[in-house]
């Protein structure tokens, strides 16, 4: 794949980190750093241009060793650009070999630059933690923690170093001698700079700008030096931060997209079975008092029949129907989810009995009324059964009262040589009232729903039976959720 500034937008840079080769990635690693290396080239080329008005602040005789250094740099990071074009994605050892080559030219490179320039300024923290994210993203993460230290331990010796007597090689030339200290240090290098801050400041007497004062100040070594850190950090720093962000988005992306596929179900779209059972916990766990709240299961009707007699294709086609009509029907405050198969859970928050079953009753009949179209079949229509529960407020409130005297009891029971604080006690019975209740509740829901569709099977399907209602004729009228126990 070749490599050109134009794969640089949002979507190439997206599509680069996770579907890119590691040789097109490494590829493109070296592409930066001929962009990175081209700014240092066009700074010598400017120092040069005005050496004449530069030379009080730059050492000229060190800027042709650096600008040689730089071109050469260039050159051999442009040929491993070429090189990695024509190589094979498939020979590991090869690749690894262009990656260790990179990275220790490159922290060579960068930290010669950096000692030369000013290795306490803007641009050697950027080049520092920049070009090692940059890495992380581009080559193997072994390789760029390692440049990353290496970095580290090379920036150490060269602020060390003057403490020992050795002089390294700086650009700068001081126009403010420290009358104490006579080697360019790390403690000189902040001084100087304070020092040519108070001279630049003479600039402005009484606090009147003019056009002279200006002048003076942008001949200043310290505006020179500071705008040279700018040019060659903030290019690098934006652009990194650029790429960071478009990763940041398309891990957003691709989070967002795994939620999807985790809880939604692929065929009818709507949710799967178990973040249905989690969306119905948590409706229950915050189901306000004196609201009710009701439960459907539906099933489509010789279903089994559609796919042996049309094939799955036609059935698959049935179920999306049916489920769009379903979600069409409803509000967004219904938890509908697909229970399995041909089966449906649907669970309406603070709904009543009556209005639950008129709620069904207007579901049979848009589904029985729904008429299927299928390319090549003679249309047809479908029919449901529903199964409904309404677990009534007092209820809710009987049920919660029996689970919270079992808590005390058993909490009573397992006697401790510590006894807690009885607000403790409460808080944590109240926890696990939330923890536990709920999903002992979903369970006993669907199961009793499942009852009252079983029975309007046998009725003869195509119908919706109550629960509640069987149980109000089974037992004059009593019923109870938890009476097995």
């Amino acid at each position: 794949m070749a490599v050109s500034i134009s794969h640089l937008g949002y979507n190439k840079i997206s599509q680069m980190i996770f579907e890119w080769q590691a040789a097109d990635r490494t590829s493109l690693m070296a592409l930066f750093i001929v962009l990175e290396v081209s700014l240092h080239w066009f700074w010598c080329l400017y120092v040069w241009w005005q050496q004449d008005a530069l030379n009080t602040y730059v050492n000229i005789h060190y800027l042709y060793p650096l600008w040689l250094g730089i071109s050469f740099v260039g050159l051999f990071f442009l040929c491993m650009v070429k090189g990695l074009f024509h190589s094979s994605n498939d020979n590991d050892i090869v690749l690894s070999r262009w990656q260790i080559a990179l990275v220790l030219v490159y922290t060579a490179y960068i930290s010669t630059v950096i000692v030369m320039i000013g290795y306490s300024s803007l641009f050697a923290g950027v080049s520092l933690v920049g070009g090692a994210m940059l890495g992380m993203m581009l080559i193997k993460r072994r390789y760029a923690w390692r440049m990353f230290w290496l970095h580290i331990i090379l920036m150490l010796l060269a602020i060390m170093s003057p403490y020992f007597g050795i002089s390294l090689p700086n650009l700068r030339q001081l126009t403010v001698i420290h009358p104490m200290l006579e080697s360019h240090n790390y403690l000189t290098y902040n001084e100087i700079m304070a020092a040519e801050n108070a001279v630049a400041a003479l600039a402005f007497e009484n606090n009147v700008l003019n056009w002279d004062s200006i002048s003076e100040l942008q001949r200043s070594s310290a505006f020179f030096w500071r705008s040279t850190h700018l040019y060659l950090a903030l290019p690098k720093a934006i652009f990194i931060v650029y790429m960071f962000r478009a990763l940041l988005l398309v891990l957003d992306d691709s989070r967002f997209e795994t939620l999807l596929h985790a809880n939604q179900d692929e065929l009818t779209q709507l949710k799967n079975r178990r973040y249905g059972l989690k969306k119905m916990k948590y409706a229950l766990a915050t189901v306000r008092e004196y609201q009710d709240l009701s439960v459907m299961l539906l099933d489509l009707d010789w279903f089994k029949q559609i796919n042996d007699n049309y094939g799955h294709d036609v059935g698959d086609q049935v179920l999306i129907e049916i489920s769009q009509t379903l979600s069409q029907s409803l509000t967004d405050k219904t938890i509908i989810s697909r229970y399995g198969g041909e089966e449906f859970l649907i669970v309406l928050p603070d709904t009543k009995h009556d209005s639950a079953m008129m709620i069904a009753e207007q579901l049979r009949l848009n589904i029985a009324e729904h008429v299927m179209k299928i390319e090549g079949l003679a249309d047809f229509n479908v029919t449901a059964s529903f199964g409904l529960y309404t677990l009534t407020h007092e209820e809710r409130d009987c049920i919660a009262q029996g689970y919270k005297t079992i808590t005390q009891q058993k909490t009573v029971a397992q006697t401790s040589p510590l006894i807690k604080p009885i607000a403790t006690q409460r808080a944590e019975s109240k926890i696990a009232l939330m923890q536990k209740l709920p999903s002992d509740i979903c369970q006993r829901l669907i199961s009793t729903a499942d009852k009252a569709l079983y029975e309007a099977k046998h009725r003869g399907r195509n119908q919706v039976v109550s629960a509640n209602e069987m149980w109000a004729e089974k037992e004059g009228g009593k019923q109870s959720l938890y009476k097995s126990r």
